[in-house]
């Protein structure tokens, strides 16, 4: 995991609500195994993004899906 990964696990792990703490590490580990192998795309984005969100507190919601959408433009170049 890269400085830029673990910045930014650090940052939605402060956001996952009370015990979703290992589905938030394994989706995170599954996205980031995803870039490293160049298989991160929009359609794996438009899968992750949901399952992200249904972790979070939801008071942290919005935050994380703007963090998120400026991620994917990215991808839809």
């Amino acid at each position: 995991m890269n400085l830029g990964q673990q910045k930014f696990k650090s940052f939605i792990m402060e956001r996952i609500r009370e015990g979703e703490q290992g589905n938030a590490e394994a989706l995170l580990a599954e996205s980031f195994r995803k870039l490293d192998e160049r298989s991160f795309d929009e359609e794996y984005l438009r899968s992750f993004m949901p399952r992200m969100q249904s972790l979070l507190k939801p008071e942290h919601a919005e935050e994380v899906e703007a963090i998120m959408k400026e991620f994917g433009a990215k991808f839809s170049r």
